[in-house]
């Protein structure tokens, strides 16, 4: 695919992919470890129960929903996004999948919601700081800059309930929930198109 909105890159395998996904993980975890050990806050609570899997739960698949009316509307995004997942999803496997959502989903979400949000402020500059942050984590390049505007807005909506609800599990949930359930569809809906 090459446009305006995405320069021609050479494609990943798919181990290249699984070690990228596992080395930021471990960035991501040593970021926030460092942050917490440095830091004077302490790391959001993990309160893992079966009503709050349910509201994660939820929570992932109004964002897939979300995600999905955004992806239809906005053209844009829609070029920016099938050039990031074709360039993530396309060399993996459906098992896969499970690492695509776990991995960023707890290491995203221990820096950016459990670590970060707390050490700025659970409050709205936290939330919006801390969202902006999740959202350039996502921008590949200087194109790619709606997929980081969705990204952010996405952040701003996983921040605003670790802050309601006081507990890291649920948008610890709720982004496996999305990254697994959107991997899933975009995977399902391109191997019919490329059949």
């Amino acid at each position: 695919m090459s446009n305006s909105h995405n320069p021609d890159t050479e494609p990943l395998s798919r181990m290249q992919i699984l070690i990228a996904m596992a080395v930021t993980a471990i960035i991501l975890v040593g970021l926030a470890r460092a942050w917490l050990y440095f830091g004077d806050f302490q790391l959001r609570p993990v309160a893992m129960t079966v009503g709050d899997l349910g509201i994660g739960i939820a929570l992932g698949l109004g964002l897939t929903g979300l995600s999905a009316i955004v992806y239809a509307v906005w053209a844009v995004y829609r070029e920016c996004a099938d050039f990031y997942l074709s360039m993530v999803l396309k060399p993996l496997a459906v098992p896969d999948l499970l690492w695509l959502g776990v991995l960023p989903g707890l290491s995203e979400e221990l820096l950016f919601r459990g670590v970060m949000l707390p050490a700025i402020g659970l409050d709205p500059l936290g939330i919006v700081l801390s969202s902006l942050c999740f959202g350039v984590l996502h921008m590949t390049n200087a194109q790619q800059w709606p997929y980081a505007v969705w990204a952010t807005i996405v952040g701003i909506l996983l921040a605003f309930t670790m802050v309601e609800t006081g507990n890291l599990f649920i948008p610890i949930v709720a982004h496996v929930t999305t990254n697994f359930i959107s991997g899933l569809s975009w995977k399902f809906k391109h191997s019919r198109v490329n059949s």
